[in-house]
């Protein structure tokens, strides 16, 4: 099973100016208002979740992700670092 990270604005430009910023490099999306990405490793979101919650007040942006199939879990700042806890504990490897 894949992970899916999914992030949404409705704020056009706003997820191209965090994705700017992850990937240092200037990314530009055809539709500025939801971004979709496919990690083989589920270990791999956990930087993007960490970056997410301390950038949180730079963006409006929500993110959603998806361990298990037709389930997704909103990512808050109350939630993230129980959540990178648990990738690791799901995913050891």
């Amino acid at each position: 099973m894949n992970t899916i990270v999914n992030i949404y604005s409705d704020k056009s430009g706003e997820i191209s100016k965090f994705l700017s910023k992850f990937y240092r490099k200037n990314i530009f999306l055809s539709n500025d208002l939801k971004w979709e990405k496919i990690f083989a490793n589920p270990i791999e979101i956990a930087d993007f979740i960490g970056i997410f919650v301390d950038n949180k007040d730079l963006y409006k942006i929500n993110m959603w992700i998806s361990l298990d199939e037709g389930a997704f879990i909103n990512v808050t700042e109350n939630n993230a670092d129980k959540l990178i806890r648990y990738l690791y504990e799901r995913y050891p490897y």
